[in-house]
């Protein structure tokens, strides 16, 4: 019985050896991304900086920035990002260069586009943390490992376990309100506009004030032809028809700000509106960005109180 015992023993160990010699050992996430981004590193010569944490990132100033201190976690970032496959050099998602993702420097490892179709919050604050180690006017790139961005899952177009490559650049103003009055002179400069400026910071031009008797309030019914670009010229959306009804109560303050008492039916007017009298830092989703300035074209065609 013993003897039996014995060989029986004896053949459990082996096959418990057989099946040990047998198993493969998998790498971890961690060591496979590592291992993905040295490697890319090293094949483009590339000068970065492990983060102070050793979690897994790299970052290379590209420009430090302007004036004499760094970001705070209580400052106003008005930033820019550009997301892309580090290996496939894919383009993912890219912040409109129309508008911009204006938050505080505290806040800035969130990173959603402004379609909402894509979202992460950077594990080790990997924005934030390269964010603030920028001045005004700076720029950054940061190599990203999947487990700390959009993870085994993926989301959207980003397929899983997806090494990121992300630039983020930042604008030379901390104020919203610097940024849009800036980039507003801009626009005035490049077309060569004569136009008046508003205590609401809208800039208007008026061509033609109108014929009307009737006089224009929050209230009044306006069918109105317009058309609105963003601060580069391209053309968001227009309505030239003669067909398009609205009331100045239901519009962007921009509107509201100006047009009583200065028009009547058929009127014209542009308006550079300041990103806070327009849509503000929420945008209006999915196509119109988070603080952009707004250009509108604007004829009334008729008035009804």
């Amino acid at each position: 019985m013993l003897k039996k015992l014995s060989q029986f023993t004896l053949a459990l160990i082996g096959l418990t050896v057989l099946f040990s010699s047998c198993k493969k050992t998998y790498d971890s996430i961690q060591v496979v991304d590592g291992k993905k981004i040295e490697d890319y590193i090293k094949a483009n010569n590339l000068t970065v900086t492990p983060d102070s944490l050793k979690t897994g990132y790299y970052y290379q100033i590209l420009n430090p920035g302007t004036g004499t201190a760094l970001y705070s976690t209580s400052d106003s970032v008005l930033y820019n990002v550009s997301v892309k496959g580090l290996e496939n050099g894919t383009v993912y998602w890219a912040s409109s260069l129309n508008g911009n993702l204006g938050t505080l420097g505290g806040y800035t490892n969130v990173l959603a586009p402004v379609d909402n179709t894509v979202f992460s919050t950077i594990g080790v604050t990997a924005l934030r943390d390269v964010i603030l180690r920028l001045k005004p006017g700076g720029s950054a790139r940061i190599l990203l490992p999947s487990y700390l961005a959009y993870g085994k899952n993926g989301v959207g177009t980003i397929p899983s376990n997806e090494n990121i490559d992300l630039t983020v650049t930042t604008a030379p103003e901390k104020s919203q309100v610097a940024l849009d009055d800036r980039i507003i002179n801009d626009i005035i400069k490049k077309n060569s506009l004569t136009m008046i400026k508003d205590p609401s910071r809208v800039y208007y031009s008026i061509s033609t004030p109108g014929t009307g008797t009737d006089k224009i309030s929050l209230s009044s019914t306006l069918i109105v032809n317009y058309t609105l670009r963003f601060a580069d010229g391209s053309v968001f959306a227009s309505s030239l028809d003669g067909t398009y009804s609205t009331t100045l109560a239901t519009l962007i303050k921009g509107w509201s700000d100006i047009i009583p008492g200065k028009l009547t039916k058929g009127g014209k007017i542009r308006l550079l509106i300041p990103s806070d009298r327009g849509y503000g830092p929420l945008g209006n989703a999915p196509t119109l960005p988070r603080n952009a300035v707004l250009d509108y074209d604007i004829e009334i065609v008729s008035v009804t109180n």
